[in-house]
């Protein structure tokens, strides 16, 4: 099977294109560029370099967040554009899962995607068989919330993602034998095996963006409101 994997949920840009679980090419860019200007001509570039068309796809895989709202409708707009006119199989994935895919060692997986002001998305997996098992609703929460939920499993944690980063002082202060993963950036290919699992179990997941709280103009326009409610 072959499977076009495609993240534009980040500040990068990162494509793959997959033989089942093994990596055939990824290309990754970040040179200031609009997703909307960079992802057809990696999408071009990376099928002619393997010397495929997008009929030779079976499966895309797309990053349905959490993260940047353009990017991930953009991500998801070109998979739906391609599913409906090529008739490919399509597969949403959580930026949360395809970080999980980050950590190979046994035990639970918190993977933690800053979302500002002391807030994280978070996704809470445990390695079961060889497979990533999801544990806990995909959520935004303040760090202090999360990690005064987590010190209670009885078993180890390892941190994956840029909220790990971040908040690692609050959490080794909670949680002191936590551990982190020493790879934190969001990966196509890493992408296309979650969604290469999810295949295998036949769970098609939607590919209905996964917007875990409002967006930032909408926030503001409810925070200004209540300031002005509140002044009447």
């Amino acid at each position: 099977m072959k499977i076009l994997s495609i993240d534009t949920s980040s500040n990068i840009c990162t494509v793959a294109i997959l033989q089942d679980d093994k990596l055939l090419k990824e290309i990754t860019q970040n040179n200031g560029l609009t997703h909307s200007a960079n992802l057809m001509p990696i999408i071009q570039t990376l099928l002619s370099s393997l010397s495929f068309t997008l009929k030779d796809i079976d499966l895309i895989v797309c990053d349905k967040g959490p993260g940047s709202f353009t990017g991930i409708r953009i991500g998801v707009a070109t998979t739906m554009a391609f599913s409906d006119s090529l008739n490919i199989n399509s597969i949403g994935i959580t930026s949360l899962e395809a970080l999980a895919y980050n950590v190979h060692s046994s035990g639970t997986i918190c993977s933690l995607i800053d979302a500002k002001n002391d807030n994280v998305y978070v996704g809470v997996f445990e390695i079961s068989d060889g497979k990533i098992i999801t544990k806990r609703h995909f959520s935004c929460e303040n760090i202090l919330n999360i990690l005064n939920e987590l010190k209670n499993l009885n078993h180890d944690i390892t941190f994956v993602g840029d909220g790990s980063v971040i908040y690692k002082e609050q959490i080794l202060s909670h949680i002191p034998n936590s551990k982190f993963s020493t790879n934190n950036d969001l990966s196509a290919y890493n992408l296309g095996l979650a969604g290469f699992s999810h295949f295998l179990c036949n769970d098609f997941s939607d590919l209905l963006p996964l917007y875990l709280r409002k967006p930032q103009a909408e926030r503001q326009f409810k925070e200004d409101s209540n300031g002005k409610n509140d002044s009447i």
